[in-house]
């Protein structure tokens, strides 16, 4: 390479253009609808605004819009507010280390004015009008008088009209959607002594009045949370934990609604959560996940918010003491619930994790060691089984009910074979496993992931050849559904009426459920809808899969035939039947092995002992 190009003599080296260096900067902070929505609520909150509306349409492809009835500004503050490093929040090195408001950079509003089409109204209380700003693609096209009220208004259209790339890039409508509802969430949980209001494309998806946390998350998430709830508020000389966490029976079957803030700022902290999980092990389930929204408070010198563009990672001066203090105050509440004596220390020490022994920890989920189906419901056996030796299903159903007369030896003559079955006797092991004589040895089934295999299949079938199987409600069921799931419920409303649901989409997250497929137990209908998103919701994280594959999936998941429950020597027929009739009988959908064979030989071994 020549030397010239390190060198300035031929102009290789230049100051950007500011127009490009703010949508160099956009690309970090603003990177969806969502970042802008949470940079916009950010202003208006440090404003003192106590009301703040939302307007969102087209999942803010076409319009974010934050109005707010905070202190406003001055002409000169209105134009200025645009320029990149431009901030109230900071004016010597030494205020970097006392964060206490939420945006502090100065660079989030020259980032989105770079890339959409911006229009800012705002008045002063004292003032006799406000003012009115334009910028379209980081260029001012006026900045004029206007009649407005007190407060600001920001409304950012078209966002990245001039970047097609990066607008390509943005997911569908209702995935960018469930995004602003998230920030939504945070923010207003973070603040609910404000008054609060969300519309999207015409519907008040939100209005939240102002009141107690424990009301807002009623509001947001349903009555049904607030007697779950369990109140946190316990401190030390360095740091206040309060908040809620949740009663164990409200954990849910994906992530999503774990909160934690430090002072009054939303923020991750990936061992801290895993420590607060931890705390519930011994009450819930595999894939279980509790509510909490936790708040910590410590002086702001102790923390260094400063670590990640959009300031959700932060780090503590003494990780180990926070972890600690937040683990012990949880541990007392959960144990306190269930009447658990405490064995800690009297003096309230508590030994500290090794932060050594941390360091080389994974706390990342660990990835899944089956092989699931990716664009196709055909799916291959596991490696840890030997499938060449297993029976094809018509062996296998040769094995269970004796040989069959040659003319009658096809899968299809199932009905006609039932006249030459032996003596077919099902036991149930545990409630959990279905038990069958072959005629080499013995035939051990798991009746849950067999009903998996028999609902996804079916249900698979169904969508495809749209001929869903349904049974209408002699009552229909209203059910109000979180803003998030009556989202994802009307991105997936066709494919769910495919599997056989009649549903109809109300106003207010709220649904008629008129008929459901024919599969499912009566009494068992208000909670399934609810169950089948948080499934489908936790699956989108860890599997890539068709829409339809995936809601099979969760529909097979949270309807099969959970293990514990005693079957009937009927309904073990039944299930041992479809099975076989499926195209994979001998695994679930996750691969995971439904049917095990034993001979003979294998059975009687133990007994023979040494001799």
């Amino acid at each position: 390479m020549s030397d010239s190009l390190y060198t300035t003599d031929d102009g290789l080296i230049q100051i950007l253009d500011p127009i490009i260096s703010n949508k160099i900067a956009a690309g970090e902070v603003v990177q969806r609808p969502g970042s802008v929505v949470k940079e916009l609520l950010d202003n208006s909150i440090d404003s003192g605004a106590d009301h703040i509306q939302v307007i969102i349409q087209q999942a803010g492809r076409s319009l974010i819009q934050v109005i707010d009835n905070g202190c406003g500004m001055s002409e000169k503050d209105l134009s200025l507010c645009f320029e990149r490093h431009a901030t109230s929040k900071i004016s010597s090195i030494d205020d970097l280390f006392r964060i206490r408001t939420l945006g502090f950079r100065g660079e989030a509003m020259a980032s989105i004015a770079s890339v959409a089409q911006v229009t800012a109204k705002t008045k002063r209380m004292d003032d006799l009008n406000g003012f009115e700003i334009e910028i379209w693609g980081g260029e001012q096209r006026h900045l004029i008088p206007a009649a407005c009220p007190n407060g600001t208004s920001v409304a950012v259209r078209n966002l990245f009209y001039n970047v097609p790339a990066r607008r390509a890039f943005l997911k569908t409508d209702a995935t960018e959607f469930r995004q602003i509802l998230a920030i939504f969430q945070q923010v207003s949980l973070a603040h609910s002594h404000i008054h609060f209001e969300l519309i999207a494309d015409g519907d008040h998806v939100y209005r939240l009045a102002s009141g107690s946390l424990e009301d807002r998350i009623s509001d947001l998430f349903g009555k049904s949370y607030k007697a779950s709830l369990l109140p946190v508020d316990e401190g030390t000389s360095m740091v206040r934990v309060h908040g809620f966490v949740s009663d164990p029976k409200l954990a849910r079957k994906s992530r999503g609604e774990q909160f934690l803030f430090v002072n009054g700022r939303p923020f991750q902290h990936r061992f801290l959560n895993y420590t607060i999980l931890n705390t519930y092990s011994g009450w819930l389930g595999e894939n279980e996940f509790p509510f909490y929204c936790i708040f910590l408070e410590l002086d702001p010198i102790s923390i260094d918010v400063n670590v990640h563009p959009a300031k959700m990672e932060v780090k503590f001066e003494d990780e180990k003491s926070v972890i600690h203090v937040v683990r012990s105050v949880i541990t007392r509440v959960l144990n306190e619930r269930f009447n658990i004596p405490s064995f800690e220390d009297p003096t309230g020490f508590m030994p500290v994790i090794d932060q050594d022994f941390l360091s080389g920890f994974n706390f990342e989920p660990a990835p899944s060691s089956h092989h699931y189906p990716s664009s196709t419901h055909q799916v291959s056996f596991p490696s840890r089984l030997n499938y060449d030796q297993l029976p094809v299903p018509e062996q296998a159903m040769s094995m269970l009910y004796g040989a069959i007369p040659d003319e009658m030896s096809t899968f299809e003559g199932s009905t006609k074979k039932r006249a030459y079955e032996r003596d077919r006797g099902f036991w149930q092991l545990h409630s959990s496993y279905i038990l069958a004589q072959t005629r080499t040895g013995l035939c051990i089934i798991d009746q849950n992931r067999a009903h998996r295999r028999i609902i996804f299949e079916r249900a698979l079938l169904s969508a495809q050849q749209s001929i869903p199987s349904s049974q209408q409600l002699l009552f229909p069921l209203t059910i109000s559904l979180s803003a998030t799931d009556f989202s994802l419920l009307k991105e997936l409303h066709q494919p769910i009426l495919d599997l056989g649901f009649d549903i109809s989409l109300l106003s207010g997250n709220t649904i008629l459920l008129n008929g459901v497929p024919s599969d499912i137990a009566a009494g068992e209908e208000h909670k399934l809808i609810e169950n089948i998103l948080q499934y489908y919701h936790e699956l989108g994280g860890r599997l890539r899969l068709e829409v339809r594959e995936r809601l099979a999936l969760a529909f097979a998941w949270r309807t099969a035939i959970p293990k514990g429950k005693k079957l009937s020597p009927s309904e073990m027929e039944s299930l041992v039947d479809q099975l076989f009739a499926c195209d994979q009988p001998f695994v679930d959908p996750s691969n995971k092995p439904t049917v095990v064979f034993m001979t003979l030989d294998e059975l009687i071994k133990p007994f023979l002992g040494n001799s």
